[in-house]
């Protein structure tokens, strides 16, 4: 998906860049995602100001993954908004805002921008529903589907005396 800012800015409407990506390299660390299909990207790039493109549209991918609590299968459809500017020219200081991503040179890859887009949209932490009561730490039943009889009562070791104090 490259990008050319002269092309760009010759282009009377909106140059579209439609690709599949393949993703399933950037989540072979994270244990919980059983699945991924290629992220797509539906987008758009119109010559902004002197040497500016902006670049916009949709990233759309099928997730599954397991429950973080109860270890449940999950199935999500990731809809992604993408908006981006980017620049022709040297890099900005540190210390200044940057409202645009600086570009070296006449072209560029949106590819790690999307990838990068991509990951920083995927969920930390999935959960099957919100009140999800997870699995017995002894036992492991599910406690969505109903209780135990475990006693899973933690108490502190260095007040494991007190805890018959009030009792009769």
């Amino acid at each position: 998906m490259h990008l050319h800012f002269r092309k760009v800015a010759m282009n009377d409407g909106p140059v579209l860049i439609r690709e599949s990506l393949n993703v399933e390299p950037l989540i072979t660390h994270r244990k919980d995602i059983t699945s991924v299909s290629p992220l797509t990207a539906d987008l758009a790039a119109v010559s902004g100001e002197e040497g500016k493109i902006d670049v916009s549209g949709t990233l759309a991918a099928e997730l599954d993954t397991l429950c973080s609590r109860c270890l449940t299968p999950i199935h999500e459809h990731m809809n992604i908004s993408f908006s981006e500017r980017f620049e022709q020219g040297q890099e900005q200081p540190e210390d200044e805002e940057m409202e645009s991503i600086m570009i070296e040179g006449e072209s560029f890859d949106t590819v790690s921008f999307c990838e990068e887009s991509f990951l920083l949209h995927l969920p930390f932490a999935p959960l099957c529903r919100p009140d999800c009561k997870g699995l017995c730490p002894t036992c492991g039943q599910n406690w969505n589907e109903g209780s135990c009889s475990c006693n899973n009562e933690r108490i502190d070791p260095r007040l494991a005396g007190l805890k018959d104090f009030f009792k009769k």
